[in-house]
Order: structure tokens, then sequence, then C-alpha cells
């Protein structure tokens, strides 16, 4: 490798912990993505023009309209993607990472079979990948409505973990004979396509979030892989921040939920159609309106805003942003309450409030604001479900008991605003709903927003 080559990836690699360290803030989120792209940018780039090998310029030609082709397209996606499909359009990226990870060790797999290291690493990785790209396409079907949330498989879990074994041992087979068979390699991608397809459709619903994050620790692995295989190391600490960033991610989200990883693979959270808790007489809702929620927050000190799912499909973002300005201008305290996994992936929140430009100060993690609630007059919680639940701290025998949620309960006084009284994704009835403090403001969010926008405005 050039000294020159070794530079350029030595300040792409700088690029990528650079943006990665600013990806953590909402604040500098933006900065930080832009700084890692053109780290990766830099490396591709060096990776082409600058390299040992004589290339004919026909493959300079492919090169240049397949990066021309993909650009586009991706380009096109993100700029056309709502905020409700982002969840999918991760897992959907995420997919052609580890499908990308699995076309490489296929080219590579007759060059490297005589090597029993450089085998390993192969199949290695079209095994990884292949899982990564059949489970992700998966979760995006499950995300999007087209896969049912749960399809239950008679003994999923030793069908797994048999089909697991299987795919090792004739992994390993292959390596230690090493065969050189483009049939049995083939027999292993579709081992691997099956397994990851096995392995996702059981899980529940709402354990997407953390399916998604698990799975692009996956293809962070795959591509450092293919960083050992090709000697690149930008490839290898690319692929190892990514890994490593998403088992963090994915600890940090079984942690809001109050779930190991294990459960998450294994308990399909959201999987039943009927649940404990969920036929318990609860009590009686009280309905309210625009007019009397606007005279309730408009006479209030201290204001909290819950926003969850309901707000992303229903594009309200910029109408609670609106409603947030109106309140401040009057003398209200007004604080955005974050769940570390409200909405449908890592930061959906963040991100949904990012774009109507909230101020990133407002947004106050869980931890910060739970001890805020029970001086706050009034809570508006605008399609949070099970965050919100009081149910993991009085029920049990609920399956979200443990789970740390928003004390919205020790409020002085609470709005929800929902479409309908239907369950979330954990399937069970809300005990905040029937909380003597709460009102229901039913509605779809940008239209019951809207009204009550308009009502604090004559007031």
């Amino acid at each position: 490798m050039s000294v020159s080559l070794s530079i350029i990836y030595l300040v792409a690699t700088i690029a990528f912990i650079l943006g990665l360290k600013k990806l953590g803030h909402p604040a500098t989120a933006k900065n930080g993505n832009i700084i890692a792209a053109t780290g990766m940018g830099l490396a591709i780039a060096g990776t082409i023009f600058i390299h040992d090998l004589e290339v004919p310029t026909s493959i300079y030609i492919l090169i240049g309209l397949a990066i021309l082709l993909g650009s586009a397209i991706g380009g096109w996606m993100a700029i056309k993607v709502k905020m409700t499909k982002m969840p999918e359009l991760v897992s959907l990226f995420n997919g052609f990472g580890g499908a990308s990870a699995a076309l490489i060790g296929l080219v590579e797999f007759s060059r490297n079979m005589g090597d029993q290291t450089q085998a390993t690493t192969v199949i290695s990785g079209i095994i990884i990948g292949a899982i990564t790209f059949s489970g992700s396409i998966i979760a995006w079907g499950k995300l999007n409505g087209s896969i049912k949330s749960v399809i239950k498989i008679p003994y999923h879990n030793t069908i797994n973990n048999l089909f697991l074994i299987g795919i090792v041992a004739f992994s390993v087979f292959m390596v230690t004979t090493g065969v050189d068979s483009q049939a049995m390699i083939f027999v292993v991608l579709a081992a691997g396509l099956m397994y990851g397809i096995l392995f996702v459709l059981p899980i529940g619903g709402a354990d997407m979030p953390v399916v998604i994050s698990l799975l692009n620790s996956l293809t962070g692995i795959a591509a450092a892989i293919t960083g050992i295989l090709y000697s690149n190391m930008v490839m290898l600490v690319g692929g190892i921040l990514v890994g490593s960033a998403g088992i963090i991610l994915t600890i940090a989200m079984c942690k809001g939920m109050n779930r190991t990883l294990f459960a998450v693979i294994f308990g399909s959270f959201g999987a039943t159609d009927s649940v404990a808790g969920a036929n318990k007489t609860l009590g009686t809702i009280k309905k309210t309106n625009p007019s009397d929620a606007a005279i309730m927050m408009n006479y209030a000190t201290n204001v909290i805003i819950v926003p969850g799912y309901g707000l992303a499909v229903a594009q309200a973002q910029h109408v609670v942003h609106e409603l947030e300005e109106l309140l401040t201008k009057k003398g209200v305290n007004v604080k955005y309450a974050i769940h570390p996994v409200a909405g449908r992936m890592p930061g959906h929140m963040n991100v949904l409030l990012a774009e109507s430009n909230v101020d990133y100060s407002l947004l106050v993690e869980m931890e910060d604001i739970n001890s805020q609630f029970k001086n706050t007059d009034v809570v508006l919680v605008v399609g949070a479900n099970d965050v919100v639940n009081p149910a993991a701290h009085n029920d049990p025998s609920s399956p979200i008991y443990g789970m740390p949620i928003l004390d919205v309960e020790s409020a002085k006084h609470i709005i929800v605003n929902k479409r309908t009284m239907n369950a979330g994704y954990a399937g069970i009835e809300n005990e905040l709903f029937y909380n003597d403090k709460t009102v229901m403001l039913f509605g779809d969010a940008k239209d019951a927003l809207t009204s009550l926008v308009n009502e604090l405005k004559n007031m």
C-alpha cells in the first residue's frame, strides 16, 4: 500500500470516529453525518484511484456507473422518505450492507479456499451478510405492515438453534476439507438467508427497534470481515465502529425496555393476542375537547409534552412546535420528555422534533425529566402508549412490568391525544388512560393539535 493511500485511510478513519461521536447529540448529528460521509468518499476515491493493480478502463466505467446509480437511488429514497418510514429505510439500507458482504464472499470464494484462514473469513462474511440481509428485509416488512407482526413457528427456538449449529458444522467441514464447490457455497448462502428469516419472523413488532440495531451490528461485523479479507484497514475500522456501536445501542435499547437481549431473541415481546392485564376492569375514561384542553394549558405554569409514534404517523411535529412556541410566549415553561424507545427506532423522537426546529435544550431524556413530573401542571401525551403505562410499575403480571417509563401519572393534570383506544405495541390496556387526572383528546394528532393551537390563539 502506498504512503498516500495510507494517509487517506488514516484521514477517513479519523472522520469516521469524529462523525460517530458527533452523531451522539441532535445538535451535532448533521455535521457528524457529513464528516463521516466525507471520510467514506475519500476512502472510496483512494481505493479506486490509488492502488497497485492495473485495471482496464472498462472497470473504471462500471465502477463509476455503479456509484452514480447507487448514489442517485439512495439520495432519492432518503429525500422522499417520510419520518414515519425512517425506521423501515434504516432497516432496508442495513440489509443492503449485508447483501454486499455476502456478494463479496461469493466472488472471493474460489480464490481463497486453499487457505483455511482466508476460507474462514470468506464463509463467515457470506453467512453473516446473508443473515443480515434476509433478517433486515423481514424487519422492514414487519415495520411497514406487509408482514404480520408475529408469525408463530412451533418450537422456533429449538429449530433456529439446530439450524444455526448445522450451518456452523457445514461451514467447518468446508473449511477443513478445502472443498471448492460453487454448489456448496450457494447452499451456505441459502442457509444463511433462511436462518435470517427464521430468526426475525417469530420476534414481536415491539422488539423491532432492538432487532434493527442488532442486525446493524452484524452488518458492521460483516464489513470488518471483508476488511480482513482485503487487508483494507479503513474497511476493517469502519466495520468495527459500526459493529461495536450497534452492540452498545442494542444493549441500551434492551435496558430501556427492561429486557435482556436473550429475551428479545427468544421471548417475542408483544407476540400474544391477549396478555395478562388486558381484560382488567380499569375504570372509565373522561373525554375532553380542544377548547377545554386549551384552557387547562393556558393557565399552566409548567407543561411537558410527551411525543410518541402517533405524532410521527400524523406528521404533527410542526404543529406541536407551534403549540410549544405559543405556550412559551404566554409565559408557560415547556419541555419535551423523550423516552429512549419511543417510536420505531432509537432516537426517532429526537429526529422528528429536530425536523421541526425544536430547540434541542427542550428535549429532556427520561432519567432527567421523571423527577419533574410531580411539579408539572399539565402533561400532554401525543401518540405515546406503552412508554407512559403505569402498569410497568403497578402490575407484576404485565409483560412490561419493570420497564422504565415516563412517570406521567405524577403530574397534576394529564391530557392524552390518541386516535382510538387501541392498545400499543405491547398489546395491553394503558392504566394511565383511566387515571382520575387524565382526560382523553381523541382524534388525529395533527388535527387535534391544530384545533388546540387555534383555541389558544383566541385566549
